[in-house]
């Protein structure tokens, strides 16, 4: 049997993308240009002269909740996290998911186990709770129980795949912190209302309570989109963080 990997963190990459605010520009300005927006986002106009311009045209989109202009482009990420983080991710249907699959291949062994900076107590009743530190021994015993229990589905899991079972009967005693990966896309206004759920911002219109596993994968995809979209993204910021 392979070695048992536990881990604390997940990834994400940005495979592909195509997405720029230009994109959100000659998306909009098409209603009262018509052609005439394609030349603009050939390079046929001042940059310079048009920058103002620019900006202020994103920021009113943002503020004025025009969503449509946001959605002519695509990002692609590459993400691997616990099962569990990719059921949450799957509740966002506005978004296009392929999967591993556990009827196909047979699953690494890799699990999740949560790091010692994760809150572990949850105080208050739903809907008006919070999440604190736990103590040592509740950290401590987090970390082995989830060591202990991973290992020992994974046996479990080995053990019938030895004997023949199919891989899709055979994985039904894996936990949900066992690692999955998958390829997950989206335009920039989809996005925009993953995080404004899965982030937990100061200052936001409407305030989110994310978990903290799927936060770590939300975070890493707003760095990368951040980059790709500078304006869209400083809009979508000074507007409180709300998807128009």
């Amino acid at each position: 049997m392979s070695e048992i990997i536990f881990r604390s963190d997940v990834t994400v990459e940005l495979v592909r993308a195509a997405a720029s605010d230009q994109d959100v520009l000659f998306a909009a300005r098409v209603s009262t240009q018509g052609e005439q927006t394609l030349e603009q986002a050939q390079g046929k106009t001042d940059q310079e002269e048009s920058a103002k311009r620019d900006k202020g045209l994103i920021n009113y989109l943002m503020r004025d909740r025009h969503g449509s202009p946001f959605e002519h482009n695509s990002l692609t990420f590459y993400v691997q996290a616990p099962i569990f983080v990719f059921r949450e991710f799957m509740r966002h249907r506005i978004a296009s998911y392929n999967e591993e699959s556990g009827r196909y291949r047979e699953l690494n062994p890799v699990f999740y186990v949560p790091g010692p900076e994760r809150n572990l107590v949850q105080v208050g009743k739903a809907g008006h709770y919070e999440f604190l530190p736990g103590t040592a021994e509740q950290t401590a015993l987090v970390e082995q129980e989830s060591r202990d229990g991973s290992a020992r589905a994974y046996e479990g899991y080995q053990r019938m795949l030895e004997a023949g079972v199919a891989r899709e009967v055979a994985r039904i005693v894996l936990p949900l912190n066992i690692y999955s990966s998958m390829y997950v896309t989206m335009n920039a206004r989809s996005l925009m209302n993953f995080l404004s759920l899965r982030t937990k911002r100061e200052g936001t219109h409407f305030p989110s309570f994310p978990q903290r596993e799927i936060e770590m994968c939300a975070e890493k995809m707003e760095d990368f989109w951040a980059g790709l979209m500078p304006l869209t993204y400083s809009a979508f910021n000074e507007n409180g963080r709300v998807a128009p």
